[in-house]
């Protein structure tokens, strides 16, 4: 059965358009908690929200939801994602929720749900809400309503875990660093992880006021950062988005690194130290230059559908321990259950204090290849990728590329568009390639769209 609001992340979408309206939310955690309590019985559930000024709107809809179906409730307040997830887990509660829309401006909100063992919720259980989401609301008797509380303790139980996923004896002592948490829900707890182990931490993006969520600052604007960096004689940098489940960083030369060279450092450290199991999982989006990198060091590579549910996904079904995507979306399972900002840059920092080595020196051996993509529109419920001419065109470009470059079309989830990337060695014929490509693409769109009458 395909649903209808949960996807890959969550229900997301503009404030105030459904479904993210305070009638739809405090409708959707009445659903979750009728679902969710049939299944344990009893319990509890906890709320975590970024920085949004919609977030207390949408945060008493689920309580009251919640309440109606006779749950109770934590309230953490503003925490990262991740953290939602960790307490979940540890304090054995029936589910989390986050309110959050992750690296979007303050104008999009979203609700994301973490299982009793910190997981993203599976698709059974996700049907089985957006079902109950069909049923008349039905509040439970006034002595079995749900009761709600604040958990004052939560950014202090998340910031040592945070401290404990490093190498036992490791520390930050002696680094500057400069933090920037995107004005989002880190803003309090990820200063202080990196200060209590020894660093001395330079605060951007923690002034949060409600709109200025990943404003001009955090994972979507690292320029900011390697500016900051730069000026500061910093040794690193740490860009988060506004959720904190996925991390940049800058090294102490200004230059910005990507997911893929996070995870080459993490995957490399994890071989040095004996502890890789598995493949590393990436996406279709991942540099070639990573899977070329880990080849040398025989390290296995898998490709995941672009989204970090389906790295968990393949990393769970082929006993992987590490996985990530380029935006930053890192998840190491031997640490935590779900992409982690802040534990994410504790593990490459670790590797850089264990090898006493710069960021700038720990990234050799991973060397990104050119990468360009073209949107092309297409019309809804058009499946270009069939067509045998584009078929001919891809492989055309693929045998000019050889085993040096690869090509990769990928409809849009969220718009009619074909993305169209190509990568290889040569930057200039890589554009040109990804040119002639998504002409050849347009142009057999253009031939198969069927045909309308009338002018205009």
């Amino acid at each position: 059965m395909e649903k209808q609001y949960f996807g890959t992340d969550g229900i997301r979408g503009r404030v105030g358009e459904y479904p993210i309206t305070a009638d739809f939310v405090l409708k959707l955690g009445w659903a979750a908690g009728r679902v969710l309590s049939a299944r344990a019985g009893s319990g509890q559930v906890l709320i975590g929200k970024d920085t949004r000024l919609s977030n207390y709107m949408f945060e008493s809809a689920l309580e009251a939801g919640l309440s109606a179906a006779g749950v109770n409730i934590q309230l953490l307040g503003p925490m990262p994602t991740p953290a939602i997830a960790y307490l979940t887990r540890t304090l054995r509660a029936n589910a989390g929720i986050v309110i959050s829309a992750s690296h979007n401006g303050h104008d999009d909100n979203g609700i994301k749900f973490f299982s009793s063992q910190g997981f993203k919720l599976d698709d059974e259980a996700e049907l089985a809400i957006e079902a109950q989401l069909h049923e008349p609301l039905e509040t439970v008797s006034s002595a079995a309503l749900g009761k709600a509380s604040r958990l004052m303790d939560a950014p202090g139980r998340y910031i040592e875990f945070c401290k404990h996923t490093l190498t036992p004896g490791v520390g930050l002592h002696g680094l500057t660093l400069v933090v920037d948490c995107a004005n989002g829900a880190g803003y309090q707890v990820a200063p202080a992880v990196f200060e209590e182990l020894g660093a001395r931490v330079i605060r951007r993006g923690t002034q949060p006021d409600g709109l200025n969520i990943n404003v001009e600052c955090g994972s979507m604007h690292p320029e900011a950062l390697s500016h900051a960096v730069l000026e500061a004689g910093a040794d690193a940098g740490i860009a988060l988005d506004g959720d904190g489940d996925r991390v940049i960083m800058v090294d102490e030369t200004g230059a910005v690194l990507d997911g893929d060279q996070l995870l080459w450092v993490i995957a490399r450290s994890r071989q040095a130290a004996g502890c890789l199991a598995g493949p590393v999982i990436g996406t279709q989006m991942s540099n070639l230059g990573l899977e070329l990198a880990l080849a040398k060091l025989d390290i296995e590579f898998r490709r995941a559908r672009v989204g970090d549910r389906y790295v968990l996904e393949m990393l769970q079904a082929h006993n992987g321990l590490v996985g990530g995507e380029s935006s930053g979306h890192i998840v190491c399972l031997d640490r935590t259950t779900t992409g982690d900002g802040v534990v994410s840059a504790l593990q490459v920092l670790g590797a850089a204090t264990e090898r006493d080595e710069p960021l700038s020196a720990l990234v050799r051996g991973m060397d990104k290849l050119p990468q360009h993509m073209i949107n092309v529109p297409i019309a809804r419920g058009m499946e270009p990728v069939t067509d045998p001419a584009i078929s001919a065109a891809v492989a055309d470009v693929e045998a000019k590329l050889g085993s040096g470059g690869r090509v990769l079309l990928r409809p849009s989830g969220t718009e009619p568009v074909l993305r169209v990337m190509v990568e290889g060695e040569d930057e200039t014929a890589v554009v040109a390639h990804a040119t002639w490509l998504a002409e050849q693409v347009s142009a057999a769109c253009r031939a198969g769209a069927p045909e309308t009458t009338g002018s205009n």
